[in-house]
């Protein structure tokens, strides 16, 4: 652990998800292989290109995002619409019928969430909301769209937002954008400078959290998220270092 700002009254503490509280990249590593084994075995895909339905793997996939985005732009603000519209533009490429491309972007899309929260959160990161919870008002802040509910600790937080269009119809920027820092300290009724983020990136999270006017604790054993570029208040090494720093 180490200091790299004086740390102030800290009244609620925010959480990435993604590389935070568990490691992702195995996680998106072995569904990338099962969506590139859905592919390949659906019989809609088989009929109409023989040959071509085996490469429908992550570059593939890659040129229809950088399309969307293009044609809309708010998209890569949200990571589920994203997808599904990169799901519809290949495969009207691939000669599909707009109608069905659009059902089986769905289908395939429905998939890939089944698969996104298919996997056990550590249970150390447990232990530690659950401890951290009995002090603090806890909160989730992600980019992504893992389902808390499925992995089993959303019990542990009051709010969880995540990026992109929201069942209300508003609309909430991915870090570092301050929306979602924004909006929590607003419903928790703090200041920015009383709220906590931890997280494992160095440009959505520690220069999110500041920028939003937060503290923030950059985790850095993942090492996965963009190096730093502005210091956190902390550097943990270990997430459970939190527990020693918010409760001892």
């Amino acid at each position: 652990m180490k200091f790299y700002r004086r740390l102030t009254e800290i009244k609620a503490i925010s959480f990435d998800l993604d590389d935070t509280l568990y490691s992702n990249k195995p996680v998106m590593l072995g569904i990338e292989k099962k969506m590139i084994a859905y592919f390949s075995c659906q019989p809609i895909l088989k009929n109409s290109m023989p040959d071509q339905h085996k490469l429908l793997n992550g570059h593939f996939w890659y040129h229809f995002r950088r399309q969307a985005l293009l044609k809309q732009p708010d998209l890569a603000h949200d990571v589920v619409r994203v997808r599904l519209v990169s799901y519809q533009l290949g495969f009207i490429s691939l000669g599909l019928a707009e109608n069905i491309a659009r059902q089986q972007a769905q289908a395939a899309l429905d998939y890939f969430i089944e698969l996104r929260s298919d996997f056990t959160v550590p249970e150390q990161s447990k232990k530690l909301l659950a401890n951290l919870s009995e002090k603090y008002p806890l909160i989730a802040i992600s980019n992504g769209n893992v389902d808390t509910k499925a992995l089993g600790i959303s019990r542990y937080f009051q709010h969880i937002y995540h990026a992109g269009w929201q069942t209300d119809g508003s609309f909430l920027k991915q870090k570092p954008a301050n929306d979602m820092f924004t909006v929590a300290c607003q419903q928790l009724a703090i200041k920015p400078s009383q709220l906590l983020h931890v997280g494992d990136c160095g440009r959505a999270d520690i220069q999110g959290a500041l920028l939003a006017g937060c503290q923030a604790a950059w985790l850095s054993c993942y090492d996965v998220g963009k190096p730093v570029t502005v210091l956190p208040h902390i550097e943990l090494n270990k997430l459970n270092q939190l527990e020693l720093l918010l409760l001892h």
